[in-house]
């Protein structure tokens, strides 16, 4: 009997391949440029939305407190007749200007044609 490894062999393999065969390393080289490329480009993305994000939240910071404005307008004066309309559109003004927020277009007139 010829024994010589102490470890049996994988069927389709020789026995001269190890470890360190010839292919192992262009497996690892393919693996490594498949994920290489996307995770450098989603790293480039990501710190691309940072800066987006902070005036992202400076956007929605003015969006509320305009939000905050016309709700109290509209709460301040409630009933949709003529004087009621110009009143709360008066305070919408007054509060959006107070907050150095840009201007609406006036609730009590329909949008142009």
């Amino acid at each position: 009997m010829n024994v010589t490894t102490d470890a049996p062999i994988a069927a389709g393999a020789s026995p001269a391949s190890g470890p360190h065969d010839r292919h192992s390393g262009r497996i690892e080289e393919v693996i490594l440029n498949r994920f290489a490329l996307p995770l450098a480009l989603g790293l480039l993305l990501f710190t691309g939305t940072a800066e987006a994000s902070r005036q992202g939240q400076m956007v929605i910071s003015n969006w509320n407190a305009a939000d905050k404005c016309a709700k109290q307008a509209q709460a301040a004066y409630p009933d949709y007749s003529a004087e009621a309309n110009a009143k709360r559109d008066a305070m919408l003004k007054e509060c959006l200007s107070g907050g150095n927020l840009p201007p609406r277009q006036p609730l009590s007139q329909p949008p142009s044609r």
